[in-house]
């Protein structure tokens, strides 16, 4: 391999950092990413105002069949749900306003990327359950 070329990063990786650059470009402040609480992972923790932001990016390379955001299914909702709640345990204030927001991301092999940012996209309890 040649010494000076770098490896490009992994799509969900740079899905991410276009996530998290177009956060705070929309006035979050990013307070961790990748964050493993317990057996469940969120993506970016994000502050917005005095609302706390549990943010899902969801990257593909094209939204022929499915808009990312959709694969955000019932099952993942709760893995994120279970490690916001652990999150807001370990938290002084355990009144924290928080969302659960999600990042849809499509890196195109030519042109440029779409970034769509889904405010309160899903609820902390399922309606109906």
């Amino acid at each position: 391999m040649w010494p000076f070329r770098k490896t490009p990063l992994p799509l969900g990786q740079r899905g991410e950092d276009l996530a998290a650059k177009h956060l705070q470009r929309a006035g979050y402040r990013i307070l961790d990413r990748n964050v493993r609480l317990g057996r469940n992972e969120i993506d970016i923790i994000a502050q917005e105002g005095d609302t706390v932001a549990f943010v899902e990016v969801k990257t593909r390379q094209t939204d022929s069949f499915a808009e990312p955001e959709a694969n955000v299914n019932f099952g993942k909702r709760n893995r994120i749900r279970r490690a916001a709640r652990v999150f807001i345990a370990r938290q002084k204030d355990p009144d924290l306003y928080y969302r659960f927001d999600i990042v849809s991301v499509v890196l195109p092999d030519q042109g440029k990327p779409q970034v769509t940012l889904y405010r309160d996209a899903f609820r902390d309890k399922e309606p109906g359950r």
